[in-house]
């Protein structure tokens, strides 16, 4: 015979620790996201799974977080006005920067006004600092003394021509604000540079105005074996790391991510990376984070040469290659994130068997997303799962989708995602 356990209210004193509220009460808990693509609408499950009311923010209309959140809003989150205007009227508990466009100064005013009590995510020096290529890498490696690429900032294509001078070919140019790739490229020959630079310029946040050109750095190409990304959580128990998610970019976005547990050979033969390596990797990615502070996920992108680790970059938050968590591990990183920012316990996830993997669908061109032969795309690996991210207009190139997969090593993971991602056809109509 079972018993159904209930509780009643007392006059007894409240338990200290969290206390979180009923969504849409006086007594709610209130995140707000300012960015609601795909990562952002993980978050905002995982928090209405623990009863927090959700704000979305994005710079149009029924972004993917927008059609799960409790409330959403359209603004131009770099500019600052109207970004303090929403905040003020919302008064969230967290503000959860989601993307690098965002008015950050503002996010910093706030914080340290304190109008009431309003925590961002992990910190507001976290998010101005990571959402500036030049403020995060000058952290990194002239007051922290990481290794990283040889590096200069350039103002103009002369100085841009004397930096490939110094550095030498290939190298890698992007602008110091930017994210997903845009406005970066790797310039090859000197023939490249011209047409670098006016790519770079068109990619960046904001834009050139007349006598005045958007700053960039410029990288010394490093010839490395593989790119990984440390996710590391910062919660009120301490540092939490995961297994290494590999993966591969074009063109400065994410192509692909696999996760197997760290030190473990798979049963297709890949390497797994040394005790020296994975040990590297976990002291630079508790070093950068450690120094931005606050509670949170972080994605560390580091370079991986033989038994050499490079740091490349960090985001104060769910990263993409990340996705692949949702299936290779019981919490994924976007359930950890948002233990973490609530101050709730967070433990290293129990991972499922085997390695997974995901494959991102991205489209090129105008228009609305419409997903054809869903069910064939899942009939190519009856396993795997297929996330649409209900995306509600592309210009240029996006992501729409993403395939995962597990799978008994590396390579049948990575097989049966490719598959699913193949076999789903987008068309914009």
């Amino acid at each position: 015979m079972s018993t159904l356990k209930t509780t009643t209210a007392s006059a007894s004193p409240a338990p200290e620790g969290v206390t979180i509220g009923t969504p849409l009460s006086p007594h709610a808990k209130r995140a707000m996201l300012l960015g609601s693509g795909e990562l952002g609408k993980e978050v905002v499950i995982e928090l209405q799974r623990l009863g927090v009311e959700t704000i979305a923010v994005d710079r149009y209309e029924h972004a993917p977080a927008h059609q799960v959140a409790h409330r959403a809003h359209v603004i131009d989150m770099q500019d600052g006005d109207a970004l303090r205007q929403v905040i003020e009227a919302e008064r969230p508990d967290l503000i959860i920067p989601e993307i690098e466009a965002i008015a950050t100064g503002t996010l910093a005013e706030l914080e340290a006004e304190q109008p009431w009590p309003v925590r961002v995510v992990p910190t507001a020096r976290a998010t101005v600092l990571t959402m500036d290529r030049e403020g995060i890498r000058r952290l990194a490696a002239e007051t922290l003394g990481l290794p990283t690429s040889p590096y200069r900032f350039v103002d103009s294509l002369a100085e841009l021509e004397d930096a490939v001078t110094d550095l030498g070919l290939p190298a890698v140019i992007k602008p110091v604000m930017s994210s997903s790739g845009h406005g970066q490229s790797v310039i090859r020959t000197r023939k490249d540079v011209a047409t670098a630079w006016q790519a770079a310029q068109a990619g960046s946040r904001g834009h050139a105005t007349a006598g005045h050109s958007i700053r960039c750095i410029i990288e010394g190409f490093i010839d490395f074996d593989e790119e990984i990304t440390q996710l590391t959580v910062r919660h009120a128990g301490g540092t939490t790391f995961l297994d290494p998610v590999h993966h591969i970019q074009v063109d400065g976005d994410y192509a692909e991510s696999w996760q197997h547990p760290a030190g473990a050979e798979g049963a297709d033969g890949s390497s797994p990376l040394s005790p020296a390596v994975l040990t590297r990797a976990r002291d630079i990615a508790r070093t950068i984070t450690d120094d931005l502070g606050g509670w949170g996920l972080f994605g560390v992108e580091l370079f991986v040469r033989g038994d050499e680790v490079i740091f490349s970059e960090v985001s104060p938050r769910p990263h993409d290659t990340g996705l692949v968590t949702l299936v290779s591990q019981d919490l994924s990183e976007f359930a950890l994130h948002v233990r973490a920012v609530l101050g709730l316990p967070v433990a290293a996830p129990e991972r499922f068997p085997g390695a997974a993997a995901s494959v991102p669908v991205k489209v090129r061109g105008t228009g609305v997303p419409v997903c054809r032969g869903v069910d064939a795309a899942l009939a190519a690996a009856p396993t795997a799962q297929l996330r649409l991210f209900g995306k509600p207009r592309v210009d240029g190139a996006r992501r729409v989708a993403v395939a995962l997969a597990r799978g008994a090593d590396v390579a049948e993971a990575r097989a049966r995602a490719h598959a699913v991602a193949d076999a789903l056809h987008v068309e914009l109509v």
